[in-house]
């Protein structure tokens, strides 16, 4: 029985050539969407981020303006005329390794904050819950600036991501 051309299969040559068109077109798909895998984290981390850094803003703000400032309705407060004078914020913090409290879970003001920095392990919320599993290789730092002498305080977080992108974030919170 002859066999018609039609018929016939593809012979070896054919099939490894076949074979190695499709790997060069794999790899030549693949290449090029590579950068694209690596960007599609980006907006994830970003939101992580968001989260970290806004977190710590509202942790920020809900303590005193300062460490002499009274929370006591009807009290002067710190920079006012009978009151208290507020405390000092060292304006560097690579020289001073400047910690008004030993711990943060003992931070009860914005100035307990200024030169805080916290990566890997030490990411925690207020309750010192390690935040390692969600925030692997994230990294934060808090400095606190006086804009206005005794009424305004500026507070900026910076949160760095696994990939090196940095974002920050600032408040202000006033003597009030």
């Amino acid at each position: 029985m002859a066999v018609s051309k039609y018929q016939r299969g593809f012979t070896l040559i054919e099939i490894i050539a076949g074979i190695i068109v499709v790997g060069i077109i794999t790899l030549v798909v693949t290449g090029g969407m590579g950068p694209l895998f690596k960007q599609s984290v980006d907006p994830w981390q970003q939101v992580r981020a968001a989260e970290l850094g806004h977190s710590l803003i509202n942790e920020i703000l809900s303590r005193r303006f300062d460490e002499n400032g009274s929370s006591a309705v009807g009290e002067a407060r710190c920079g006012e005329t009978g009151g208290p004078s507020c405390t000092a914020i060292p304006a560097d913090c690579s020289n001073t390794g400047y910690r008004e409290e030993p711990s943060r879970t003992d931070f009860d003001d914005v100035d307990d904050y200024h030169c805080l920095e916290l990566a890997g392990d030490e990411v925690a919320d207020t309750l010192a819950n390690n935040l390692t599993d969600d925030y692997r290789q994230f990294s934060l730092r808090v400095r606190v600036v006086e804009v206005q002498s005794n009424t305004l305080k500026r507070i900026d977080v910076t949160v760095n991501t696994p990939q090196g992108q940095r974002i920050d974030f600032s408040a202000f919170r006033g003597n009030w």
